[in-house]
C-alpha cells in the first residue's frame, strides 16, 4: 500500500480509502448490513494497509455508523482515521448540529472523529448553515477535541465550489472525480484548486457507482484492448486517479471481499505520474467514446443563459446526457432533483425561443428541454 499526505494535516493516508455506503446487506434491505461479511472486508482492508474509513449519518439508512462503532471497538480504532458527515439538509436549528455530532460520536463509540464533513454542501444548505453560525460550530468542535479535522463533501457546480473553498480554513475537501467527470460538477478544475489551496484532497466515485466497469460497452472495451498493457476497466479507472499527484486519497464503496482484494492490489502498484502519454490518450479516447453516447451536443458553454424563465439549461442537459451515456436514469434523476431548484428545471421552459439564436451548436433548446422534462419529471 502506498501512502500520501492528506493536505496540510500532515496525516499519512492510504491512497485507497474504504467508503462505508455499499456494505453487503441482508434480504435486499439497505438497513440490514451483513455484519459478518462486512467485518471480514474491513479486517482484510485494514490488515493490508487501508487506514481511512469514510461514513455518513444517513448511510445504510443510518446503520453504517453504529456498525462501524461496533467493529472499531474490537481493536481497530487506533489503526484508522474515521471520517463521517453532518447531514447538512437536516439542520434547522443551531442546537441540532451539536445533537447530531454527539449522536455520531455515540454511534461510532469514539471520543474524537478524525474528519468531520458538511455533507453534500450546496448553496441552499450553506446559506442556512451560515445563518446558524456553522463556522463557530466548526471552531468549537475542533478546540474541544471532539473533531480533529473539518471540511465538506461536494456534488454541486464549480462556481459555488470555488466560493465554498474560501468560506473557511478547511482541512479536508471531498469531491467526485473519475475519467468521465473532468468537466462535471467541480471536476478537474476543482480538484487542482483543492490541491493548490493545501486542503486534504479526497476523491469519491472513482467508478461512477460501478457504471464505468459493469457491462462495459463493446466499443469502449475495444479501446481498452488497444493498450499493450492489459488492465481491467477497474484498474484503468483507479490508475487514472492515482496517477495525479494532486489526489491524496481515493474512496471506494466496496461490496465484496473480492473487490477489496482487487482494489488493494491495484493500489499497491500505483504511483503518481506513472502512466505514459499513450496510456493517458487511451483513457481520454474511452471518455470521448462514452460522451459520444450523449443525446444532444451541449458543450456547457452557457451562451443560452440566463434564461428568462430561470431554466438552468446547462445543468438540465448535463444530467440528462450523463443518464444517457451511462444508461442510469436513477442516479441522474437523483442529481437532477437534488442539485436544482424547481424553477431551474426543464419544466419551467415556456418555449419563448430566445435561446435559439444564442447556441453555437444550433441545438433546438426548447425541444431538447421538453425531452429532459419527459425523462425526469413525468
Amino acid at each position: 500500500m502506498f501512502y500520501r499526505s492528506l493536505g496540510k494535516t500532515g496525516e499519512k493516508v492510504s491512497i485507497l480509502g474504504f467508503g462505508s455506503l455499499r456494505f453487503p446487506i441482508i434480504n435486499n434491505n439497505d438497513a440490514l448490513i451483513n455484519e459478518k461479511r462486512s467485518s471480514e472486508m474491513l479486517e482484510y482492508a485494514i490488515n493490508n494497509g487501508v487506514n481511512y474509513i469514510d461514513s455518513g449519518f444517513c448511510y445504510h439508512e443510518k446503520a453504517s455508523e453504529p456498525f462501524l462503532g461496533n467493529f472499531l471497538s474490537t481493536g481497530y480504532r487506533e489503526k484508522v482515521l474515521i471520517a463521517t458527515k453532518l447531514p447538512s439538509w437536516l439542520i434547522k436549528q443551531k442546537e441540532e448540529m451539536e445533537d447530531y455530532l454527539n449522536l455520531q460520536l455515540k454511534n461510532l463509540q469514539v471520543e474524537q472523529i478524525d474528519v468531520y464533513l458538511l455533507h453534500a454542501l450546496r448553496e441552499e444548505y450553506w446559506n442556512n448553515l451560515n445563518i446558524l453560525n456553522v463556522l463557530d460550530f466548526m471552531d468549537d468542535i475542533k478546540s474541544d477535541g471532539r473533531v480533529k479535522y473539518v471540511g465538506f463533501s461536494f456534488h454541486g457546480d464549480l462556481n459555488f465550489f470555488l466560493k465554498a473553498t474560501d468560506f473557511y480554513e478547511w482541512d479536508v475537501i471531498q469531491t467526485q472525480m473519475n475519467f468521465l467527470d473532468e468537466s462535471y460538477q467541480s471536476g478537474l478544475i476543482g480538484l487542482k484548486h483543492v490541491h493548490k489551496s493545501g486542503f486534504g484532497n479526497v476523491v469519491m466515485e472513482p467508478l461512477r457507482g460501478g457504471k464505468l466497469v459493469n457491462q462495459v460497452p463493446k466499443d469502449v472495451q475495444a479501446i481498452w484492448n488497444k493498450s499493450p498493457i492489459k488492465r481491467s476497466p477497474v484498474e484503468w479507472a483507479f490508475k487514472y486517479l492515482y496517477d495525479m499527484e494532486e489526489v491524496d486519497l481515493v474512496l471506494s464503496g466496496m461490496s465484496t471481499l473480492e473487490q477489496v482484494k482487487e482494489n488493494i492490489e491495484i493500489a499497491s502498484r500505483s504511483l503518481p505520474n506513472s502512466l505514459t502519454k499513450e496510456e493517458k490518450k487511451i483513457i481520454h479516447e474511452v471518455a470521448d467514446e462514452y460522451h459520444e453516447k450523449k443525446d444532444n451536443n451541449c458543450t456547457g458553454c452557457g451562451y443560452c443563459m440566463p434564461c428568462p424563465s430561470n431554466v438552468d439549461v446547462v445543468k438540465c442537459f448535463k444530467e440528462y446526457n450523463i443518464a444517457k451515456i451511462l444508461n442510469d436514469k436513477k442516479a441522474s434523476l437523483s442529481a437532477y432533483l437534488t442539485n436544482m431548484k424547481e424553477d431551474n428545471r426543464a419544466s419551467s421552459c415556456i418555449n419563448c425561443k430566445k435561446c435559439l439564436t444564442k447556441c453555437p451548436q444550433s441545438i433546438n433548446i426548447p425541444r431538447e428541454l421538453e425531452k429532459v422534462k419527459n425523462y425526469f419529471e413525468k
